[in-house]
């Protein structure tokens, strides 16, 4: 079984044996890497409490060094990523725990099988004279390797949306099309290391509903992201990123909009875009 089978990302059956402290290394067998991976990230197959789950592993030590988030953090905010998607009920990202794997420390993301067609139905790449002329955003256009015109698009999705305020409240700095997932009617997102930064990295290609007010369900689910998250964000970032987090909640409640994308600062889309 896998969160792909599982719409509640929160079910017992998936959380309970990864929480519980009881995994030893040697119930995670190595079965692959990933090598377009950034960082190291590796496959493999959690055998416990009954369960045999598929799940990615990133070890802390495969970490890449950036200039702009702290060295050894990136799997704690993976981790962060999902606690307050739990907390909050968004719902959107896999089960993802921080454990002691066969490459030490690391995060532990329960696998998606996504289905193409799904996502293709969300986040596309179409030559410039085919966009749908409604149901539909423009993110990017420019030139394929014909020198064609070609532009990436994301769909006007509730689902899809919803993962745009998490990225927002989470301050994602790299939402790809790729780190989009759908599975049985569900969205998720994948990829959560570079979030949580104290300084306004938001880079995502869902800025299509830029400047739209927020709906009463999206002001409910922050207002329990406030509330509910920084008790299980201590151990994973350091103070200031909670209390930063607690008021970038606060700054989304009162502005009661999406923000559009900022000029001149930081890239607001992420590249490449998939």
């Amino acid at each position: 079984m896998t969160a792909a089978r599982t719409p509640d990302v929160r079910h017992p059956a998936l959380t309970a044996p990864l929480q519980s402290g009881r995994l030893d290394r040697e119930q995670l067998e190595i079965t692959g890497r990933l090598l377009s991976a950034s960082n190291a990230t590796f496959l493999g197959q959690l055998r416990t409490d009954g369960l045999d789950l598929l799940c990615v592993y990133k070890p802390t030590q495969g970490e890449r060094p950036l200039w702009d988030f702290p060295t050894d953090t990136l799997g704690r905010r993976e981790v962060a990523a999902y606690e307050v998607s739990r907390a909050a009920g968004f719902d959107c990202v896999p089960v993802t725990v921080f454990i002691d794997g066969p490459f030490g420390p690391g995060s532990l993301q329960v696998w998606v099988d996504s289905e193409e067609d799904a996502v293709a139905q969300l986040v596309d790449l179409v030559p410039s004279r085919k966009v749908p002329k409604h149901g539909w955003f423009r993110c990017v256009e420019g030139l394929d390797a014909d020198d064609s015109a070609v532009a990436v698009i994301h769909a006007d999705d509730p689902a899809l949306r919803r993962l745009a305020v998490f990225d927002v409240l989470v301050n994602n700095a790299d939402r790809k099309g790729g780190h989009i997932l759908s599975s049985e009617g569900h969205v998720f997102g994948i990829d959560h290391g570079v979030t949580f930064n104290v300084e306004n990295k938001l880079r995502t290609l869902l800025w299509g509903w830029g400047g739209t007010e927020l709906t009463e369900t999206e002001r409910d689910l922050v207002r329990r992201a406030r509330d509910e998250a920084p008790a299980v964000l201590v151990g994973l970032l350091d103070d200031e990123e909670v209390d930063v987090f607690t008021r970038r909640a606060d700054r989304l409640l009162d502005r009661n909009r999406l923000p559009r994308p900022p000029r001149g600062q930081w890239p607001s889309i992420p590249w490449p875009p998939f």
